[in-house]
């Protein structure tokens, strides 16, 4: 068979395998634009053009693009570079954030302006609802995407010395609209064998044996890995700055499987092919175990206990009773307190299982490099990870690894919510490149993502509020109960945060809480975007706005007169962090935002005959940084064509850190973005950095890019003065030179005389920071809403989002991140949720079956930023990334609550739940009372 394409005006004969489709034709031909997100024709992100016609390259035949013409997103752009009108139209409104998805909505996009005017023209543009069915966005709240689409501009042009707080594009902005950003698998390896995991079907069982013959018979297999071969040492899948914060009670392969879709062994073969067919031929014997799914039933006497091998060097807190971590708190006498309460709410509320759901998958790829100084090889690890400097400690604990023979870096990682806070493919890939030594590469699949990744933590929260006739809180207790599944990680630290900032935000003389991490044979949870605080602020909030209905009280009037205020210490019944501060208060503008919303509002005015409408709010209050330090270290040098570099370690997925820590350079060394250059999420780079995770990027690593810029400000100042025999307190430093009283010394010279004066050391210097003392960063939603009692939808007629971000740094990247968190939390609230069977099995493992918010799901937000600046924070500024999430479900809720009587305490509240509360509702006559 003779086979011929053009792709990108280029032609291509390599004949496709049978079966192939296009996505993994064309990225086998280096056309890396394409990319996967899930395989089954529902994202979007791989849609390419075949003879000017949009299609999803995962669904479409590779030998069907025979004498076609195939475009990619880079094939959009005119030869000579010029960018194609809707690539520049993306980059000038910033339409994406971690960028996975964009190569999607940019041919989607182009392909209908194509028709602009044609026969064909339809009017999709004109209804992006419709235009954009089949593509999925994870991070933006579309809002931006519609406003690239529009062609709006919302990025702004450079000025020296005036950075922060302007609203300039990303650095990778042309890399992303053109399909050259390169994230996890973008690269070349040669050599590279893929790997395939076998998985457990049972959810608990013991491995009696493992047959691999007739695996390795299989044409092209290498190796099958099985517990045997794996090191005994147990650790956590968790990345944490202090790994004590984790029990460790996890293996590579284990011969006890805890789930259903534990890994069971893996296979490493030439191609995919080969390695799940090897899959496919591994005979395993399982003598099945008893197994439990339901928290409550896993702490009775007699549940089964799913660690109790484990000795207390794993730090379970009571393996027994599968209890992972607890926490224990009274301040005062709750008793007492609800003696004196006037009125006093009970209710239990719960939340769901909720998917990351990043367009990238995990995966990861292990090969070797020669060393610089020709000595032999070390390991390189290209991983989708938040966290690269804690996965090389990680590897080289397990491993018995030097450091310096380990490097860990992150490309371009498309998406993350925490989820990537996790080593889940680089343990096993090591594994087998340290066996082979071969480059090993391991791609989730978007099944194994949820069958093999981790969740959001399913929380039970029983709560109790206690108020005088006046609204004083006399007393807050809660019981809570979160699943975090077959293993450990991050399950005690989410537990703990989940009961800190909740309680402390509320002030009340008598204060309780008794909180449960428990293991069950379910898949793992892991840490999520809020990191249990939504859970419990869903209880929280619910709860204050019941009480207050039950008080006479108008919702906001209540939270206004209990919140904490500016100098108030933060008490919760857990203990009291010392190093966490209100370093900047605005809450009572938050609810201020809210107020004048509802007071002008008018959006219900058209809403059909026979809806229901209603308005809630919700706040919420969160640390700025993860407890315990969290430590970033950078560098920011002087380059030879008058150039600077910042050396960060902190990784890239859409959070806009990039952006911020370029800003912040600029802004020290007075010039502009456009003259420095940003190195990151490289263990080469520099010498520690926590993490991409808690909200750390700008409070975190930026205070470490303050630090080291405004340092190396100094050390050019004094360089400057020296050369030019001025004293240095003349020397003002512009974009590209000194001024130091009338004479010009440029950053070129500067460099070169340091160079020869053997002073080189002067031209770079260095910034630390611990993540300590914290601050607390506040965010207040508020919904109107509208039901048809007829069939249970819903429409969200407005949305008001108020942060409190301090100052801003970057205003349409903090506004992106506010309008994603909310999108996100709207998905959680309404339809989301990783369902499972009585087994502990996952039935809903594809997007097709998980419901993600779509374009036509999304409201538009509006975004109000208030006006207060961080004592803690670099310029001001808090973090914003986490937070806007906590408070929208809540809001949601009480905006349902209001429009139809019933208060939902069970996410999601689907169509379907809501119709059915409604019509048990009106069938019993009831006026109002809980919905199930």
């Amino acid at each position: 068979m003779s086979f011929r394409t053009h792709i990108n005006q280029q032609p291509a004969d390599a004949e496709p395998r049978p079966g192939q489709c296009l996505r993994t034709y064309l990225r086998e031909q280096g056309w890396y634009g394409v990319k996967k997100g899930c395989d089954a024709g529902d994202c979007g992100a791989c849609t390419v053009h075949v003879d000017g016609e949009p299609v999803h390259s995962c669904l479409y035949p590779a030998f069907r693009a025979e004498g076609r013409s195939v475009t990619t997103v880079e094939g959009l752009a005119r030869p000579d570079g010029e960018l194609h009108p809707v690539q520049r139209k993306f980059l000038d409104a910033q339409g994406f954030q971690c960028g996975f998805c964009t190569t999607g909505f940019l041919m989607t996009t182009a392909a209908l302006e194509a028709e602009r005017g044609t026969a064909h023209d339809d009017g999709k543009l004109d209804d992006l609802p419709r235009a954009f069915k089949g593509n999925i966005c994870r991070c933006t709240g579309y809002r931006a995407i519609e406003d690239a689409v529009r062609g709006l501009r919302h990025t702004e042009r450079p000025c020296a010395g005036q950075a922060v707080g302007r609203s300039l594009g990303a650095p990778a902005g042309p890399q992303v609209v053109t399909g050259t950003a390169r994230y996890t698998f973008d690269v070349d390896v040669p050599g590279l064998l893929h790997m395939k995991l076998l998985r457990s079907p049972h959810p608990h069982a013991r491995i009696v044996s493992i047959d691999t013959a007739d695996a390795l018979r299989v044409p092209g297999v290498h190796a099958v890995l099985t517990h045997e071969d794996a090191p005994a040492t147990l650790y956590s899948s968790a990345r944490h700055e202090h790994p004590t914060e984790d029990p460790d009670d996890t293996r590579v392969l284990d011969d006890v499987v805890r789930h259903v879709g534990q890994r069971v062994a893996a296979v490493v073969a030439d191609s995919e092919q080969a390695a799940e067919e090897g899959c496919r031929r591994v005979r395993v014997a399982y003598e099945e175990l008893p197994y439990v799914t339901d928290p409550e039933a896993a702490m009775r006497p007699g549940a089964p206990a799913l660690h109790a091998d484990k000795g207390p060097d794993a730090r379970i807190a009571r393996a027994g009773n599968n209890v992972a971590g607890e926490v224990h708190g009274e301040i005062g006498r709750v008793a007492d307190g609800f003696a004196e309460a006037a009125v006093v709410y009970e209710e239990t509320y719960r939340t769901q299982r909720v998917q990351h759901a990043s367009l990238e998958t995990h995966g990861s790829v292990a090969y070797f490099e020669p060393k610089e100084d020709g000595t032999g090889e070390r390991l390189t690890v290209r991983s989708s990870t938040q966290a690269p400097f804690l996965t090389r400690r990680a590897l080289c604990a397990l491993y018995g690894l030097p450091e310096d023979e380990v490097r860990v870096v992150a490309g371009r990682v498309g998406g993350g919510f925490g989820g990537k806070q996790e080593m889940l493919t680089e343990d096993i890939v090591v594994l087998a490149a340290l066996k082979l030594r071969r480059p090993v590469k391991l791609e989730f699949t978007r099944a194994e993502q949820f069958h093999g990744a981790t969740t959001r933590h399913p929380f039970t929260i029983g709560i109790k509020l206690g108020a005088r006739a006046d609204g004083t809180l006399t007393a807050v207790q809660m019981r809570v109960v979160a699943n975090t599944g077959a293993y450990g990680n991050h399950g005690p630290a989410v537990m703990f945060h989940s009961v800190g900032e909740s309680f402390a935000v509320y002030r009340a003389p008598h204060k309780k809480v008794d909180a449960y991490s428990v293991y069950t044979n379910c898949v793992p949870a892991g840490a999520f975007r809020g990191y249990g605080l939504g859970q419990v602020t869903f209880a929280v909030e619910s709860a204050m706005d019941e009480l207050a209905r039950r008080l006479g009280m108008d919702p906001l009037v209540l939270r206004e007169k209990n919140i904490i205020s500016a100098g108030e210490p933060m008490v919760s019944p857990i203990g009291e962090e010392e190093d966490l501060h209100i370093a900047s208060y605005g809450l009572d503008q938050c609810l201020g935002v809210v107020r004048r919303a509802l007071a002008e509002d008018t959006s219900s005015e058209e809403v059909p005959d026979g809806w229901l409408t209603g308005q809630g709010a919700a706040m919420a209050m969160i640390a700025t940084g993860p407890p315990g330090g969290h430590y970033a270290d950078a560098r920011v040098s002087l380059l030879e064509d008058g150039t600077y570099e910042v050396a960060v370690g902190t990784a890239e997925f859409g959070n806009g850190t990039t952006t911020v820590h370029q800003q912040i350079t600029a802004g020290a060394l007075n010039t502009t973005e456009d003259r420095i250059r940003i190195r990151q999420s490289d263990t080469d780079v520099v010498r520690h950095d926590t993490g991409a995770f808690g909200s750390a990027g700008t409070v975190v690593a930026g205070k470490a890019v303050l630090l080291a810029a405004t340092s190396l400000a100094e050390r050019l100042k004094t360089l400057a003065g020296r050369r030019t025999g001025v004293a240095r307190h003349l020397c003002a430093l512009g974009a590209e030179a000194f001024d130091c009283d009338g004479r010009v010394v440029t950053l070129k010279e500067l460099y070169e005389a340091a160079r020869a004066g053997g002073a080189a050391e002067e031209l770079a210097a260095d910034g630390h920071w611990g993540g300590s003392p914290r601050s607390v960063a506040f965010n207040a939603q508020w919904f109107r809403v509208a039901v048809d009692p007829g069939t249970g939808e819903i429409r969200i007629l407005r949305s008001v989002h108020a942060a409190d971000a301090g100052k801003v740094m970057n205003p349409m990247q903090c506004r992106g991140q506010v309008e994603g968190g909310v999108a996100q939390a709207l998905g959680a609230t309404l339809f989301e949720d990783v369902r499972l069977n009585g087994r502990g099995e996952v039935t809903t493992a594809a997007f097709r079956r998980y419901r993600l918010p779509q374009y036509a799901d999304v409201p538009r937000t509006e975004v109000h930023f208030m006006e207060t600046s961080d004592a803690i924070g670099p310029l001001g500024a808090k973090s914003m990334s986490e937070s806007p999430f906590n408070p929208v479900a809540p809001a949601l809720a009480n905006a349902l609550r209001d429009a139809t009587g019933l208060r939902f305490t069970e996410l999601p509240v689907t169509r379907d739940r809501l119709w059915l509360a409604l019509d048990r509702r009106d069938r019993a006559g009831e006026a109002g009372g809980r919905a199930w």
